[in-house]
């Protein structure tokens, strides 16, 4: 019984640990994102006009993808794997900061995906932010 306990007890710490954080989510955007894509989110960051692709609506990004925010496009182009020639290398320019631990987050279809910590608390920043408006 007592492996069993034990067990249980790991699971719910990985789970807790795991857990997106919104709050550091804006405190990464906030210092990361914001100089291309704004501190509303809407792309007219101080940067936007320096760059050859025009950042995206942040906020929009769900109501664009009809209705369902795009969580593979958004981790694989935070973490380099679906780069911008608009950045010049891999998005973010600050690529190394954002790696690290991986936990999985959940894919609009259930499916997990592995991620960083950071590109995880984005998400739940992002997430929690999308307009009904395309």
């Amino acid at each position: 019984m007592k492996p069993l306990i034990f067990f249980a007890a790991l699971t719910v710490a990985a789970t807790s640990a795991g857990a997106q954080d919104a709050t550091k989510g804006e405190e990464l955007y906030r210092v990361h994102c914001a100089t291309c894509h704004g501190i509303d989110m809407h792309g007219q960051g101080p940067m936007a006009g320096v760059l050859l692709v025009q950042p995206s609506d942040l906020t929009a990004l769900a109501a664009d993808n009809d209705g369902v925010f795009p969580t593979e496009r958004v981790v694989m182009r935070i973490d380099g794997r679906d780069p911008l020639v608009s950045h010049g290398s891999p998005m973010p320019v600050y690529g190394p900061f954002f790696e690290g631990a991986d936990i999985a987050v959940k894919t609009p279809g259930g499916q997990p995906m592995m991620t960083s910590v950071p590109i995880a608390d984005l998400l739940a920043y992002l997430t929690s932010l999308q307009s009904d408006e395309g």
